[in-house]
């Protein structure tokens, strides 16, 4: 059963709750129980772990007050991370916010004054007033249409419950359409409340013609994946070269104010200055956010200070440059040159895609309160101030900010742009974390170490083998390119790379999930799409100045994801296939073949349905097993957070006497999974215990409401159908629906049954025994079955596919984190068996 409106539901432990849902039930649930081996000689009455759940179609109806025992829900944790602190914020805790986002977001937006010029006129250089008035004019429409309306009004609202970036654009299209590659998803996963998903009505037939040529085309999907990790890539890139244009940009100050200063020496400082940068990052967002504000604040009032006293001492004719008239007048003086400057345009709107990245760490209406009424009018003062300083010196376009600069403030000004540069790569740099947490998660990256840098605040985190990473790269584009003409080219390469990503999902989420009318979505894509391919085709010409280096990087990282991402759903696709069959299980007897130990053994696997091929492994390598067994999955899914009491799963694997279970962990790609090994045995053995107790008050329910309901109400629950009559592949059976699918199979099956356990007559002394066992099996010793499943590619496999599998694929594998490091397991409560999958 998946619930449509999770959010909508409550899941207390109340066994007489008597409000009706609305679930997906299966319409032929008789024609498909032949087929379905998972099901064959099982006493109906069992929860039983199998694959119908991909069988039959599925309406929409009413149920009554059932409890779903496929749902067990898991104890609260002292101190589990929760999302609170991001729901329903104050008008105060905004305020608080904004302040806090001016040392984490708004830094890499903010530096864009120190270098846009430059690169611009480097481009075009200054013929006249009419040039200046053209560029400055070209500069205010970028950002109020890029940073403004694009990203704060439009893009912010995109986040997947407070998360932002590419990836979290694709869980949210994921969520509202079975569009990942990796066959792991259930219907049980619709039940998460995070999902809300909206009631099938009429106005949705648009949406539902997407999600349904989405869902059924491979292609489609493939050219999904591919985007999002494209925009990932470019992401890294852009924490890349981020740091290296706003610290050289900075430290490029000296060279006006220390006129013996060369370009060998402002790459050293800038070197070190990284160095440091790199350094502090450790410390977390929320520490180093209060400790930087006040920097960045300063810098942005300093910002508006100075443009204020250059139009007072220059030229106040500058404000002419909200005329978009003068952007005509500049393309016809300048043509091509013109056109060629578009590249170092786009430079005053980067820091745009961190905006959004970044939002996990912050609110919506904090980041949109911050920009709005603080760096947007700074960053248009400083701009007019430069052009109205420019204005009467056209020859100072090299350095255009420190030359604007009053003497008097130079230094002063010098320390706090440095100090803002070192902030504004910072903020890439995290925005670039939370990329690949969020990727890793869902399986497009290999599993990194990963820090949380916070304890108060969810999402704040430190990658250190990343961090590193970008600290090497940035050197060697340091010291490779020095000249910031070409670093400036690469820059806007990076960022217009992502932002056309972004506008492409942003554009997909309209039409599947907001659908809003297809006038305003065709509005969005011309202007903001066609504005990106024009800046894209501007920069073209200059990546063999050196703007190739990115290129080449951006494209590594987008060949390491999609090899981890191949390489991953081809392993599980073969796990799926090579699966004991419950026949085996059953011709093995209870017994499993071998001798039963007492104790809890939990196999770590990756299936979420079927046994492992990894569990006959143990069986034939193992001289006994555990008296019980538990298959553990843990299990991302594509929503930001699961909450506690939604987090496990529980399902039987064949009849009661062979006790073995499976247990679906299931974690949002932003969860923080930080248990140890004994709160995590501790919740999942109470989580089994209470899975049992519901089970057997589901089945008392279900034996007292046969006794007492008719054939013609059982009917009725059963044809209920969507306004629309929409039918969907969604949802999994009740319990009581076993008798029906298996009715001609009770009779040969309970006798066998009732041998097995005799205690099957009474349901209170079968429960307390089966309870019984579950606590001796625990004070006998938990012991964790790990199974370390690797592919090779067969020998009459393509080269590509082996050079891939074998080689590539198998580095990453054999160099990232493993899995169980989350919890700190003795060794001795181990066991590890490996076993290679031919693909």
């Amino acid at each position: 059963m998946a619930e449509l409106t999770g959010s909508d539901r409550e899941r207390g432990s109340s066994m007489d709750s008597i409000d009706s849902r609305w679930v997906y039930q299966d319409d032929d649930d008789d024609s498909d129980n032949d087929n379905d081996d998972d099901y064959e000689d099982l006493h109906p009455q069992d929860v039983i772990d199998s694959d119908e759940e991909d069988n039959g179609e599925m309406r929409l109806i009413r149920t009554g007050p059932r409890v779903d025992s496929f749902d067990v829900e898991a104890l609260d944790v002292p101190g589990a991370y929760r999302n609170e602190y991001y729901e329903d914020v104050t008008l105060g805790r905004s305020i608080l916010l904004a302040f806090q986002t001016l040392g984490v977001v708004f830094g890499d937006v903010g530096t864009s004054p120190l270098y846009t010029f430059s690169v611009m006129f480097s481009k075009a250089p200054v013929n006249g007033n009419e040039d200046v008035l053209g560029a400055l004019s070209l500069v205010l429409y970028t950002l109020f249409l890029v940073p403004l309306v694009k990203y704060v009004l439009i893009v912010l609202l995109a986040n997947d419950d407070g998360e932002g970036g590419t990836f979290a654009l694709y869980s949210l299209i994921c969520r509202h359409a079975n569009a990942s590659l990796l066959p792991n998803q259930l219907p049980s996963d619709a039940r998460i409340s995070s999902f809300r998903l909206k009631v099938p009505s009429p106005e949705l037939e648009r949406s539902l013609k997407i999600k349904e040529r989405l869902e059924s085309s491979l292609t489609l999907k493939k050219l999904l994946l591919m985007l999002v990790l494209a925009g990932t890539s470019m992401v890294i890139a852009d924490g890349v070269v981020t740091p290296t244009m706003s610290v050289m940009s900075a430290v490029g100050g000296l060279r006006i104010g220390v006129p013996g200063i060369k370009q060998d020496h402002v790459v050293m400082i800038s070197v070190a200055f990284l160095v440091v940068l790199f350094s502090l990052q450790r410390y977390g967002t929320s520490k180093v956010g209060l400790v930087i504000g006040p920097a960045l604040f300063i810098w942005f009032c300093l910002l508006g200070g100075i443009g204020i006293y250059n139009l007072v001492i220059y030229d106040t004719s500058v404000l002419k440059a909200f005329n978009p008239v003068h952007i005509y007048y500049y393309f016809k003086r300048n043509s091509t040159k013109a056109w060629y400057s578009l590249g170092g345009c786009l430079l005053c709107a980067t820091g745009s895609e961190a905006m959004f990245a970044d939002l996990c760490y912050f609110s919506v209406r904090s980041v949109q309160l911050t920009f709005v009424l603080l760096v947007l009018p700074c960053l248009v003062l400083g701009y007019l101030g430069q052009a109205a300083y420019l204005m009467n010196n056209h020859a100072d376009t090299t350095q255009a900010f420190f030359a604007s600069t009053p003497s008097g403030a130079f230094w002063l000004v010098f320390v706090i742009a440095n100090v803002a540069a070192l902030i504004a790569s910072r903020a890439m740099t995290t925005a670039t974390f939370s990329c690949i947490r969020q990727s890793t998660a869902l399986g497009c990256f290999p599993r990194l170490k990963i820090i949380h840098t916070s304890r108060k605040f969810m999402g704040q985190i430190y990658i250190p083998v990343l961090n590193w990473f970008l600290l090497a790269s940035t050197i060697v584009l340091v010291c490779s390119i020095s000249n910031i003409y070409e670093i400036g080219n690469a820059y806007v390469i990076a960022e217009l790379g992502v932002m056309m990503m972004t506008t492409i999902l942003v554009t997909l989420v309209m039409l599947l999930i907001w659908q809003i009318n297809i006038v305003v979505v065709l509005i969005f894509v011309i202007i903001f799409l066609g504005m990106e391919l024009a800046f894209f085709s501007a920069v073209l010409s200059s990546i063999g100045d050196g703007s190739w280096i990115i290129l080449v990087f951006a494209i590594v990282m987008f060949l390491i994801m999609y090899i981890w991402n191949y390489g991953s759903k081809l392993k599980y696709e073969t796990e799926v296939r090579k699966k004991m069959s419950m026949e085996l299980m059953r011709q093995l007897g209870c017994n499993l073949g071998t001798v039963r130990a007492p104790g809890i053994g939990l196999l770590y696997n990756e299936l979420v349905k079927g046994v492992p091929a990894i569990f006959g492994h143990f069986l034939t390598s193992l001289p006994a097993v555990h008296s019980m067994i538990i298959f553990v999955c843990v299990k991302y899914v594509p929503v930001p957070v699961v909450p506690q009491g939604e987090r496990f799963l529980f399902r039987r694997v064949c009849s009661k006497s062979y006790h073995i279970f499976r247990c679906i962990a299931r974690y949002g790609y932003k969860d923080v999974r930080k248990e140890n090994h004994q709160t995590f045995e501790q919740l999942l053995i109470e989580s089994l215990e209470k899975f049992i107790r519901r089970e057997a008050q589901e089945r008392s329910l279900e034996s007292d409401g046969e006794d007492d309901s008719d054939s013609e109400d059982e009917a009725s629950s059963r044809v209920l159908v969507a306004p629309n009559g929409s039918v969907y592949s969604l949802g999994i059976p009740l319990l009581a629906d076993y008798d029906a699918m298996q009715s001609h199979t009770e009779a040969s099956t309970s006798d066998e049954v009732n041998r097995e356990d005799p205690s099957m007559s009474d349901p209170e002394q079968s429960l307390e025994k089966e309870l019984s066992f579950i606590r001796k099996a625990k004070e006998s010793g938990v012991v964790y079955l790990l199974g370390h499943g690797d592919i090779r590619a067969r020998k009459d496999s393509w080269f590509i596919k082996k050079l891939i599998i074998n080689y590539f694929y198998a580095f990453l594998r054999k160099n990232c984190r493993r899995g169980i490091a989350n919890l700190s397991v003795p060794h001795q409560q181990l066991i590890q068996v490996g076993m290679t999958y031919m693909v």
